[in-house]
């Protein structure tokens, strides 16, 4: 008897990545679709995908977010089109699976903890650091839920001492929060061009490693993590590690331990924790 086969998505702001597979390390298919303004329209590609494979036994969902965890559908979004969209129940309708669903950094974050970077770790947080700043925060081996759910990419900051005068932030909400200062639509904001276009020596690198660090700092002083994972297509800098390690360092000043500070060890981390959600779902 062959192994159940899953369904795992990825539900961005960008593009839904879909995938199924019999483990979170088997990943098969991989395809992309556009998220369109009228949900329905990328819904109907993503039933597509999976009525032309084999019936997979539950699908787990990773959605950008926020996301209201009770109803699964996606709460307060600047996504045009997809504010308190059902996104569980039309998938469940149209599939008639069961469903696991979570934040796609949450997704990330477990699977990094189970088969990624913080394998072996009781506590730890997958960040992402690209088109937004989101994070997914693992205690005892599970993500943590409360009221909502994390939303670290909008903790306050205070201005890095290089910062430019004129740059205030970008975020719609709070203007100077981490995802306002240091998100990549920041950085292009700030520079007038897409971060991948910067070079390695530019002082954007250090301006955006003190705004990472001084993320990691509050992390480290209020969940006390024992790793911090940073990915995201900002990251791909990879002197950003360094620096915001140093920057870190010289913040805390010697109070506490400081946590590791890491990349993803996990090609698609999003879509291999989704894979999770789909057999826990099943169970």
């Amino acid at each position: 008897m062959s192994d159940p086969l899953f369904g795992a998505v990825e539900a961005g702001g960008t593009k839904f990545v879909l995938a199924v597979g019999a483990a979170p390390d088997r990943l098969q298919d991989i395809r992309r679709v556009s998220t369109s303004h009228n949900p329905l329209e990328t819904i109907a590609e993503v039933v597509e995908y999976f009525e032309h494979r084999p019936k997979v036994a539950a699908l787990g969902v990773a959605s950008f977010g926020p996301v209201n965890h009770r109803s699964g559908s996606i709460a307060n979004t600047p996504k045009a089109g997809w504010k308190d969209f059902p996104l569980r129940d039309a998938l469940r309708r149209a599939l008639n699976v069961p469903i696991g669903f979570e934040t796609d950094v949450a997704a990330a974050a477990l699977a990094e903890a189970r088969l990624g970077a913080a394998q072996g770790l009781r506590d730890s947080i997958y960040m992402t650091v690209g088109t937004g700043i989101g994070g997914g925060v693992i205690v005892n081996g599970a993500p943590v839920q409360g009221l909502v759910h994390p939303e670290i990419g909008h903790l306050l900051v205070r201005r890095a001492p290089e910062e430019l005068p004129e740059f205030e932030g970008i975020c719609p909400y709070h203007r100077g929060c981490l995802e306002g200062m240091a998100s990549g639509p920041a950085l292009q904001a700030r520079w007038d061009r897409p971060a991948h276009e910067l070079p390695e020596d530019h002082a954007a690198w250090r301006i955006e490693a003190d705004y990472l660090a001084q993320l990691c700092m509050n992390l480290a002083c209020t969940v006390s993590p024992e790793m911090i994972i940073l990915g995201g297509g900002v990251m791909e800098q990879a002197q950003l590690y360094e620096f915001t390690r140093a920057r870190t360092a010289e913040l805390m000043n010697g109070y506490v331990a400081l946590p590791r500070i890491e990349a993803p060890a996990l090609k698609y981390p999003g879509l291999a924790g989704a894979l999770m959600l789909a057999m826990e779902a099943a169970r």
